[in-house]
């Protein structure tokens, strides 16, 4: 193992890795009490550095290339408890308090913001598609 490989992964200095997607990083959103993933998204620089500053959740879009403040319109924001650092530096986990609704954009019958990205379950011997039951 190379000096370099064995800094990025036992080392204490952040060294993201940046340029290996073209400049953002997959960020996996967790809620911080129940361990639930809420959603996945990316960061670039101005992200996490927003991210940091003002402790709320923030991401690039890369459909409107601009930075996106989850919540901003909806008001479904997210407060950012911890950020964790994956073994080769080139993804994050944010791990989060919801301070309202949910944070999907769709919503269940009753009009409300899904808590979740990951409302429905693969079924593995027909590969169709179920809602989970708060979710409907």
């Amino acid at each position: 193992m190379s000096n370099e490989i064995n800094l990025l992964e036992e080392g204490s200095e952040l060294n993201l890795q940046f340029e290996k997607r073209g400049g953002v990083l997959p960020v996996i959103v967790q809620e911080s009490t129940s361990g639930e993933v809420l959603m996945i998204a990316y960061i670039n620089q101005e992200a996490l550095s927003h991210s940091i500053q003002y402790k709320e959740a923030a991401f690039w879009s890369t459909s409107r290339n601009e930075l996106w403040i989850k919540g901003m319109t909806t008001g479904n924001r997210m407060s950012l408890d911890e950020i964790l650092v994956d073994c080769d530096q080139d993804a994050v986990l944010y791990k989060v308090t919801l301070t309202a609704g949910g944070v999907c954009h769709t919503k269940k019958n009753d009009g409300s913001y899904r808590k979740s990205c990951f409302y429905r379950r693969l079924k593995l011997d027909n590969h169709t598609l179920t809602f989970n039951k708060e979710d409907e």
